[in-house]
């Protein structure tokens, strides 16, 4: 690009430019006036005005994760930052790319206590991949350009850049690097041959093998890899939250692992002789006692992050790389070759125990009259209207877990979380982000609106008053979001601990309640209620014909549990069923 004499703000704007940013999200303030001047001058993107700091990052995480590109937030110094360190956070657990510009006092206030100065750096440092204060116009273009290709190379996740008030004013040369090249940053992409040769091997030899599919899969967007890998050794695999959907509609598809997994997925991970990690990291919520994870099985681990292999677990089998491109070479060792006759007998049983535990044990509840409706059953009421025209999103508690058992996920990118940091108050604004990704992707593809994919927000009764002031937000820059609140009146997943571990004893979980009806159309979008099954069709079909953003109070069974359930610190193997 040819060399331009332009202010800091204006460096920042052309970066975004060029870095094919399409949208933002954020919440002005002083540190960010010069920021805000230039985005008035600009017709590069849209802006989206959230209503919190926290909602902004929400939003460009949604956005990202159901795009697959960077998102972009912005907001002020002080407050406005550390308002906006939950959503960062939630991106950093869940490995999401994300650059976030915080404005920050000029320089020569840095230190003295200044108005709404914060050392956002270090505070942010625990949850970002990379953070920057900005000390000269020199520098900027150079940051900025860094600031995006760490975000989404390697194993992705949200970079700060805070930029101070006069940094932003000052004038400079802006010359954008075409390329970044950082010498002590250089991802790992291709895996070793070797060892991938080895896991080849292991695998043919195999008796009782399992492929275990995380969050990594789904970021590396290995759907199709995945999908023929599984065909050529019809190996059964278990996913984590975060990878729903990848392996859905596979025959030897166990169903999610985990504290909330199927019985069969974690016994099947209990008793397996060899575990093939996809983008997983083995953490507490899917390994549940360590010492007794898949502790028959050698381990392999497929991860862009060397730092998170043999972190929690020791590997057999460690390969470094991008999902991808290991895959591919993983598929070219096992095309076209067969495992000893012993080993297809001994698959056989294997696959034949499996299926007594999935038969013996199946995801289920207890559906009852029309007059008590079943959280599970409006779950999978929503899949049978939508199904693969909506993207699941939730926030946490309980609805979380239920969303994750009952949905008919069958398409990419389909179901979107908190999974890392189980932050309440996602589901919302992650929501609008959602809705805006699809609206481009809808454009940019050329769909009719048959095809139209709906974004739909299962939450809570809880959770949804975290960020409902988000319902302006999509009034105002017309953003259509389905909100399903799962109401039970209680904080439900803290209640069933309360109940299972506590004796009992209910402290602080019961919720007193807005209208929510009414305060949906304080907002100006739809608001609407179901106590029974028809009311509750009978609001989603005309939530998904309004142009509006709407929320749908949905009164569920109070006493409805989230099962199967492993308690804290016990072994996979060792559920609660009933």
């Amino acid at each position: 690009m040819a060399k331009q004499q332009m202010n800091g703000s204006r460096m920042l704007i052309e970066a975004l430019h060029l870095e094919g940013v399409s949208v933002i999200f954020g919440y002005p303030g002083g540190a960010v006036l010069n920021v805000y001047d230039e985005i008035y001058k600009q017709d590069y993107f849209r802006h989206i005005l959230t209503r919190h700091e926290q909602a902004a990052v929400h939003a460009a995480d949604g956005y990202a994760r159901a795009s697959g590109n960077v998102g972009v937030a912005i907001i002020t110094s002080g407050p406005g930052f550390t308002n906006a360190v939950t959503g960062i956070a939630t991106a950093f657990t869940d490995s999401i790319p994300l650059v976030v510009i915080s404005g920050q006092v000029p320089l020569t206030q840095i230190g003295t206590d200044a108005f709404q100065e914060i050392d956002a750096v270090g505070i942010s440092r625990p949850c970002t991949k990379h953070n920057y204060l900005v000390k000269s116009i020199e520098e900027l273009p150079r940051i900025l350009k860094e600031a995006f290709y760490i975000a989404r190379s390697g194993r992705p996740g949200p970079v700060l850049i805070d930029l101070p008030k006069d940094i932003s004013a000052q004038i400079g040369e802006f010359n954008y690097p075409n390329s970044i090249s950082l010498a002590s940053y250089k991802p790992t992409t291709k895996g070793n041959a070797k060892q991938i040769k080895k896991l080849a091997n292991a695998i043919l030899e195999s008796h009782n093998p399992l492929f275990y599919i995380g969050g990594g899969a789904v970021i590396a967007n290995s759907y199709d890899l995945i999908k023929k890998l599984l065909e050529i050794t019809q190996i059964p695999s278990v996913e984590t939250l975060m990878a729903r959907g990848v392996a859905q509609g596979d025959s030897n598809f166990l169903g999610m692992l985990g504290m909330h997994g199927t019985y069969a997925a974690n016994m099947a991970t209990s008793e397996c002789d060899l575990l093939i990690s996809l983008g997983a990291r083995f953490d507490d919520r899917v390994t549940g006692k360590v010492s007794e994870f898949a502790k028959f099985a050698k381990i392999a681990h497929i991860d862009i992050d060397p730092s998170s292999i043999g972190k929690i677990i020791n590997v057999n089998y460690p390969i470094v790389g991008d999902l991808n491109l290991v895959l591919q070479e993983l598929i070219k060792e096992l095309q076209d070759k067969t495992p000893a006759q012993e080993v297809i007998e001994a698959r056989k049983a294997w696959l034949t125990k499996l299926k007594k535990w999935s038969n013996s044990h199946p995801l289920s509840y207890k559906d009852c009259d029309t007059n008590l409706l079943k959280p599970q059953w409006v779950i999978e009421e929503t899949g049978k209207i939508l199904g693969e025209n909506a993207v699941i999103i939730t926030d946490v508690g309980q609805h979380q877990m239920w969303a994750a058992q009952f949905y008919p996920f069958s398409t990419k990118r389909q179901f979107i979380t908190s999974g890392g940091l189980g932050t309440m108050g996602f589901g919302m604004p992650a929501t609008m982000g959602v809705s805006i990704a699809l609206q481009e992707m809808q454009k940019e593809n050329k769909e009719s609106e048959s095809k139209q994919k709906y974004a739909i927000n299962f939450s809570g009764d809880g959770g949804i008053l975290m960020n409902i002031q988000e319902l302006m937000t999509c009034i105002e820059s017309n953003i259509k979001t389905i909100n399903i609140i799962l109401n039970n009146g209680y904080l439900g997943m803290v209640k069933q601990w309360q109940e299972f571990f506590y004796e009992k004893r209910l402290s602080h979980v019961k919720l007193t309640q807005p209208n929510f009806k009414l305060l949906a159309e304080s907002f100006g979008a739809l608001g609407l209620e179901a106590h029974d099954k028809e009311s509750f069709r009978e609001a989603l079909k005309e939530a998904i014909n309004s142009p509006k953003v709407s929320l749908i109070n949905v009164c569920v069974d109070k006493d409805e549990i989230v099962l199967p359930m492993v308690p804290g610190g016990n072994p996979l193997y060792k559920m609660i069923l009933e």
